[in-house]
């Protein structure tokens, strides 16, 4: 299966095959940004599928981290209270 890379500019994706350097510096010079991701797939549809769902699993960790760090903080404060209550009796 051949690898693929992604550039970007604006909301518009490009797929391309790593190995097709022209057309790399084309978009370069385009203005268009190459993205982190690289995926091996069978062809560019299935590649594009799959940078959606490395996105969107992104989006979430994002968002499932910034849930925990708000949650956290009130979980420690609840324990030290409940802490404090039980050692003063």
């Amino acid at each position: 299966m051949p690898d693929y890379c992604f550039y970007k500019k604006g909301k518009q994706i490009v797929v391309l095959e790593r190995s097709d350097v022209d057309e790399a510096s084309q978009l370069t010079a385009q203005g268009y940004e190459k993205q982190f991701e690289e995926v091996s797939a069978t062809d560019e549809k299935h590649a594009l599928a799959r940078f959606a769902d490395i996105r969107r699993e992104k989006c979430i960790d994002h968002h499932n981290f910034f849930a925990g760090a708000g949650s956290l903080p009130l979980i420690g404060v609840l324990t030290a209270a409940a802490n404090y209550l039980f050692r003063k009796k």
